[in-house]
């Protein structure tokens, strides 16, 4: 499994796993790494495409993104997490200094981790699929959110089709029974990625917002 790895200039102050959307590992996935890396973690970001040979994909190439996803399923995400924290472990990182974040797909995986791991911290930007299952062939996930095992951030843009405020409004009061730390922002002016600098539907100051919120969180959670 191709493992993009970006560190900081000096001491780590903790690990970051960076997930992709579903466009790959692209460069603006790397990017995002960098930028973590900046902020003074070990940052990596992990092909979960790598079973349908990896690569990535244009932002209009949706027939190609379908093919990546014939052979992604949730057990083989966890396989790969558990993959790349192994490699974290290695670097001399324990759980509780690891976070993951990620986007759109991502932001599903970090979901699903921290539902299924306990880690540092997790931060999901419009994760699509954890409450209503849309075109790919992923289960709902929201009967996991009040069993969250590691404290979790949400970035929802209210704009974004694919996830209705209502879903994000019954996703809080699931994850509110959860016994971690845990909160959703919205962004009333935000569509689907959002954070995204190399997309139209960037939207620089909801994406400013929701990275220092970000940083802000790593910082509580894992140093």
């Amino acid at each position: 499994m191709r493992l993009y790895e970006a560190t900081p200039d000096g001491p780590a102050k903790g690990a970051a796993i960076v997930v992709m959307e579903a466009f790959g590992v692209n460069d603006h996935i790397e990017d995002v790494t960098r930028r973590a890396a900046a902020a003074g973690y070990h940052a990596v970001s992990p092909d979960f495409f790598h079973r349908s040979g990896g690569g990535v994909a244009g932002y209009d190439e949706f027939p190609k993104v379908m093919e990546f996803f014939k052979s992604v399923t949730d057990d083989g995400i966890l396989v790969d997490v558990d993959a790349t924290l192994d490699h974290l472990h290695k670097a001399g990182f324990t759980d509780d200094k690891i976070a993951i974040f990620g986007f759109c797909f991502g932001g599903r995986v970090t979901f699903l981790t921290a539902a299924r791991r306990k880690l540092g911290a997790a931060i999901t930007y419009y994760g699509g699929g954890i409450v209503s299952t849309g075109p790919l062939p992923f289960a709902s996930l929201l009967g996991e959110a009040g069993s969250l095992k590691t404290p979790w951030m949400g970035h929802f843009g209210d704009l974004d089709k694919g996830i209705p405020v209502e879903d994000v409004e019954n996703l809080r009061a699931a994850v509110d029974k959860a016994k971690v730390d845990h909160v959703i922002y919205r962004y009333a002016d935000a569509d689907h990625g959002f954070h995204c600098n190399d997309r139209a539907v960037y939207n620089k100051d909801a994406a400013e917002v929701a990275w220092g919120r970000t940083q802000e969180w790593l910082t509580t959670h894992i140093g």
